[in-house]
């Protein structure tokens, strides 16, 4: 469906439904619990008294833990296949659309590097500087237990993230909005405001953070029209948080 065809009002609400629809399925879901959870730990003390965890042990059993994580995994990523399925409905291969494609693998991953410095060395600065204003809360990117396929399933957890959140925030969002008419101006904030408010649970830094991460994530769409090196970045900025936190000696983190 092009912007030309959304000639009807009917055809307007109903791709804003589907809209409103996935993102309630989805990364507008975490956003709106990210936010219940900050007033939580805001109304329990000081934000920086508190902690937020990432990628924790659900069952004390290691093959039930590994179960459920990797359950986890998969089904996060069903929204992900919803917005390509809804987008297929459109003239083209939404593959194509999104820029998901294998076409460029060499630029993609070069690109994606380049991203994922630009944005990590900053968010680094960012993250620290928060800390010590105490608008964040203590951040714990691993708790898995030492485990065989702890490092495994967090990488499968960096990419499922990266996933999830450049294809329906950055290339189904700005794609539908796009369809819709809107400003591109609004479309970019839309898009880097939810990025960083389903980041909010970890606190105020990493909305910041986030939210600039999300304007540079979708002009970097909208001027080239590929998600995959916005995939590669998210995915390597999480393996380097992830299995960063997990392997590398805690006194070399401590300073965060």
């Amino acid at each position: 469906m092009t912007v030309d065809e959304l000639t009807r009002p009917t055809d307007r609400r109903l791709l804003g439904t589907e809209t409103v629809l996935v993102l309630g399925l989805s990364l507008g879901k975490s956003a709106v619990y990210a936010m219940v959870s900050l007033a939580a730990a805001l109304a329990a003390g000081p934000l920086s008294a508190q902690t937020a965890a990432l990628n924790v042990s659900k069952e004390p059993r290691p093959w039930l833990d590994l179960t459920y994580q990797l359950l986890g995994i998969a089904f996060a990523l069903l929204p992900v296949l919803l917005a390509v399925h809804l987008l297929a409905r459109d003239p083209g291969d939404p593959a194509r659309t999104l820029g998901v494609d294998l076409r460029r693998p060499g630029s993609d991953l070069a690109r994606g590097a380049g991203l994922a410095a630009l944005i990590g060395l900053p968010g680094l600065a960012l993250f620290w500087a928060a800390a010590q204003l105490g608008v964040n809360a203590k951040l714990v990117p691993a708790g898995l237990p030492d485990l065989w396929w702890a490092v495994p399933v967090l990488l499968l957890a960096a990419a499922q993230n990266a996933v999830l959140e450049e294809v329906i925030v950055v290339g189904y969002l700005v794609t539908r909005l796009r369809q819709l008419q809107w400003r591109l101006g609004a479309i970019i904030a839309t898009s880097a405001l939810l990025r960083g408010s389903y980041h909010l649970y970890q606190g105020f830094g990493a909305f910041v953070g986030n939210a600039v991460m999300g304007v540079v994530f979708s002009l970097f769409y909208l001027r080239t029209k590929r998600v995959m090196p916005l995939i590669v970045a998210h995915t390597l900025l999480d393996v380097v948080a992830f299995v960063g936190y997990t392997l590398a000696p805690k006194e070399w983190i401590s300073w965060l």
